[in-house]
């Protein structure tokens, strides 16, 4: 039974969890230069209105179109020569990727309110707001509804501005006019992203407004077995299982019956949760606060095994024997200021144990094949490391893409596939010693 403790932590994490996202939207190093708690720096904000819609309305919207123009991307997926690459807050493109020299887009699945996805089989799982939809991708140019878990994400909401499941949720944030805020009206308002809760909305000082993202402000944070992910995935599979990440909490959905997803447990797991990255019988869930692993060998009783902690900062993390790969990164919601690979020993999965440390410039995904460390270094572009010994990763630079801002990537049959603020990139990577690109679909902002 959940404990009077456990229902307090969660009614505060809800919270949290959205008022720190936006901070690494507004860049956390421009707010603390001049952020205080009161509005003595400036008077002038720009107010905005949340925008709502009806769930009804949402979940009519679904559809399957034509290639669109890529404008964004978030999480990517591979499952038998098919890329499928998620647009966040819109829908997936469906990519051809049986020559990744030559991919070509083949549909696009409108789905409102998407950010993540997984795969098992022949059937899509993807988030549209609060709802989990199931698809039947049995044939691509015929994609359809099969099946829905209507508000299973009951974590969702925006800036602090809870959905109601029965009714309606926040798709935007309307821009409404410029307010004069007295420094009486935000003091015990003022958040760490440099806004106040003002009227029926969000006021943001002026000098900052523009670089406030109302899609990105909505966001949330593997033949017959499952798709690959990256590893910034909120979703992962694990035989007949899906899990999800919801807020702090752990959400699994039995996916026995494909077509016809079930949901089962749910477990609070730490407020500041982040990834999932599935491994044997474990899930290793990264967190900005640390590592958390929980044994699934009953797959709808999962049990955390240990909590491996370091400094604040946010981190996905990947697995590959015995080993724990973690990447920390500074200017984000997390407000970190560590930008660093770190290399865990989780022989032992009750006690794990950090062996080395490697400086990076600010690190996001990863991914690992054979012997081969794939890092998206943000601005850094992409490093590729023979990780053959452990204690030496940093000597052992094989490649470096530097005119590139990467974010994720899936290593997989000697293909790399990158996403980044510059769009989907593709490497052969079949000789480690000489990684070649071999393809470029660039992100259309126009």
């Amino acid at each position: 039974m959940e404990t009077l403790e456990n229902k307090l932590q969660k009614r505060i994490y809800v919270l949290l969890y959205a008022l720190l996202f936006l901070g690494a939207l507004l860049g956390m190093s421009v707010l603390l230069e001049g952020c205080s708690d009161t509005c003595e720096v400036t008077n002038e904000y720009t107010y905005y209105e949340p925008v709502y819609t009806t769930v009804e309305e949402i979940r009519a919207s679904i559809s399957l179109v034509v290639p669109q123009p890529i404008k964004g991307v978030g999480k990517i997926y591979y499952k038998d020569g098919i890329l499928f690459l998620n647009e966040p807050g819109e829908g997936i493109h469906i990519i051809d990727n049986s020559n990744p020299a030559n991919p070509t887009p083949l549909k696009f699945l409108k789905v409102p309110g998407n950010y993540d996805l997984a795969i098992k089989g022949t059937t899509l799982y993807a988030d549209s707001y609060v709802d989990l939809v199931a698809f039947d991708i049995t044939d691509i140019n015929t994609i359809q509804e099969v099946g829905r878990l209507e508000g299973i994400f009951m974590n969702y909401n925006s800036l602090g501005f809870s959905a109601d499941v029965n009714c309606c949720v926040i798709t935007d944030w309307a821009e409404k006019k410029n307010v004069y805020v007295a420094e009486s009206d935000c003091e015990g308002y003022i958040q760490p992203w440099g806004g106040i809760l003002y009227e029926g909305g969000i006021a943001i000082r002026s000098d900052l407004a523009s670089a406030f993202s109302t899609k990105a402000a909505i966001a949330p944070g593997t033949g017959s077995g499952p798709g690959v992910g990256g590893s910034l995935a909120r979703f992962t599979l694990s035989d007949d299982h899906l899990y999800l990440l919801d807020g702090g909490d752990l959400q699994t959905v039995d996916v026995s019956a494909e077509r016809n997803p079930v949901a089962k447990q749910r477990d609070f797991i730490a407020w500041d949760i982040e990834t999932i990255f599935p491994h044997h019988d474990n899930l290793f869930i990264g967190s900005s606060s640390g590592m958390h692993i929980l044994d699934i060998t009953v797959p709808e009783s999962p049990t955390k095994v240990s909590t491996y902690e370091h400094i604040r900062s946010c981190d996905p993390v990947v697995v590959d024997g015995n080993y724990a790969y973690v990447t920390l990164r500074s200017g984000n919601s997390c407000q970190g200021f560590t930008n660093q690979l770190e290399v865990i020993d989780i022989e032992d999965l009750t006690s794990p144990k950090l062996l080395r440390t490697y400086p990076m410039t600010n690190p996001h995904g990863l991914g690992i094949d054979n012997q081969t460390l794939f890092i998206c270094d943000g601005s850094d572009g992409l490093k590729a490391f023979d990780i053959s010994d452990i204690n030496t990763i940093s000597e052992h630079l094989l490649v470096h893409y530097k005119e590139i801002n990467a974010t994720d990537v899936i290593p997989f049959n000697n293909i790399l596939m990158m996403i980044g603020e510059d769009g989907l990139f593709q490497y052969d990577y079949s000789d480690p010693a000489n990684i070649k690109l071999l393809s470029h679909i660039e992100i259309q902002n126009n």
